[in-house]
């Protein structure tokens, strides 16, 4: 008889599942390439934050060539992040250090066939510990990333700089989009104006446009539930967890989103009210105006 799956390979199959990643992506998190550190290495790279809720250490063996001949890593993040570390060394190893010098965030997400656009900051956080672990190596400083420039979001301590620089390589036009590849305006969401302005002064779009882009006119059955997962994870959930409370998606019928309110929520007497004026309201902003949420009947 077949051993009874762990807690840990039960909670890595449940990631998986809340996120639509390729074969490759999932293959890189459930068997990750080189982790650990690298003795006495050639080069250190050192990126993130526990604090930010990710962290990120490569290590590098260099010849005498300068050529990477090992690359190892150790990360604290999501399915994401491990598989953007473990892609990162495979790419790297073998490569000269100017060869190394190139590779961008989007080699790393072609490489595992593709990322979640709200994960895409795993593989710029990977390019991030490359660049610091050149550095390293040709300077001899720390190889930990440290801040440069003027700080546009405190909550994860990213600069003007740095926003800047995602918006241009990866040709963003929206400030959702700057989030999702450098978590910029992902806490309290008092730097959008700011990472707006930032846009409209790349782009030569209006602020306007980049915190209210066009939503899609037709969606599939699949791109709404989608959409409306997505919704749920990044407008409404951090605001329910705050007080205790919760919501599961139970099913999409037509323009019917059925959901049981978790937690407080549960109980609550204003629970009515939540639905209609945060959980309703969220959604027909960025989905559909069409959509009218009702919580699952109660057994």
């Amino acid at each position: 008889m077949a051993a009874a799956p762990s807690d840990a390979a039960r909670a890595r199959k449940g990631i998986l599942r809340m996120w639509d990643y390729t074969d490759k992506v999932k293959d890189h998190f459930l068997n990750p390439r080189n982790t650990g550190e690298i003795e006495s290495p050639s080069a250190v790279g050192e990126v993130g934050s526990l604090a930010c809720g990710d962290a990120l250490k490569l290590t590098l063996k260099i010849d005498e060539n300068d050529r990477i001949v090992d690359a190892r890593f150790l990360t604290f993040g999501c399915a994401s992040a491990i598989a953007s570390s473990s892609a990162l060394t495979e790419i790297v190893k073998g490569m000269t250090v100017e060869e190394a010098e190139k590779v961008t965030n989007q080699d790393i997400a072609n490489y595992l066939g593709e990322l979640p656009e709200q994960k895409m900051h795993c593989s710029v956080m990977g390019r991030e510990a490359l660049e610091a672990a050149i550095a390293n190596y040709r300077t001899g400083a720390t190889g930990i990333r440290e801040l440069e420039g003027r700080v546009v979001c405190t909550c994860f301590g990213v600069t003007e700089e740095e926003i800047k620089r995602v918006i241009k390589e990866n040709g963003l036009t929206e400030i959702e989009q700057v989030t999702n590849y450098c978590k910029a305006g992902g806490g309290c969401g008092g730097c959008k104006t700011e990472i707006g302005r930032i846009i409209a002064e790349i782009t030569g779009a209006s602020p306007e446009e980049a915190a209210h882009p066009a939503r899609p006119k037709r969606l599939t059955n699949i791109q709404k539930i989608r959409l409306i997962e997505e919704t749920i994870n990044r407008e409404i959930r951090p605001s329910l967890l705050k007080d205790g409370g919760d919501i599961d998606l139970i099913d999409v019928d037509g323009d019917r989103v059925i959901v049981s309110p978790r937690g407080t929520c549960s109980n609550c007497p204003a629970s009515p009210i939540t639905l209609k004026e945060l959980v309703e309201a969220k959604l027909r902003e960025f989905v559909s105006e069409d959509l009218v949420v009702v919580e699952e009947a109660k057994v």
